[in-house]
């Protein structure tokens, strides 16, 4: 019967060490690094073109995805409304973009455009990137939708 008790004994503690979670598997708990090149804070933008995104996603050990969401900010901080034209609409972008697989990426894209019937004012630009372990950082900028913005051009080649 002792024999027994000890054998059991010995075969459990057999079974734990090799269950037992090792030191590899530390939980990533480190945000992923966002650089929002452009557009810039307080940057005015075309409304009826394109938006000129440029952005770099780094992470220690492996990106999810970024998400860009542009939505009003009419209020600012003073909380009256903008008054706008009827056939105007306040303007409202949310994408998802998939980064799996990457650890750093520089990110270049005209993918946003700002619809013709836009309406101007300050609006608020917002990237959140996401690491593969559910970790998450943001960027916002203030930008300023116009019918009066200088349309950006930029070279390419690099």
């Amino acid at each position: 019967m002792k024999k027994l008790f000890i054998l059991s004994i010995l075969s459990i503690a057999f079974t734990l060490s090799f269950t037992a979670c090792s030191n590899d598997d530390v939980a990533d708990t480190t945000r992923p690094v966002i650089e929002l090149d452009e557009p810039e804070d307080g940057g005015e933008l075309l409304i009826g073109a394109g938006i000129h995104f440029e952005c770099d996603f780094s992470d220690d050990v492996m990106l999810g995805s970024y998400l860009i969401e542009i939505h009003s900010n009419f209020d600012g901080h003073s909380h009256k409304a903008a008054s706008r034209a009827a056939s105007e609409e306040p303007f409202f972008f949310k994408k998802s973009y998939d980064l799996s697989g990457l650890r750093n990426t520089h990110v270049h894209h005209h993918d946003v455009v700002i619809p013709e019937n836009a309406t101007p004012g300050n609006y608020h630009l917002v990237v959140y990137c996401t690491d593969a372990a559910g970790n998450q950082s943001l960027v916002a900028r203030e930008i300023i939708l116009s019918h009066d913005a200088e349309e950006h051009h930029h070279d390419h080649a690099n």
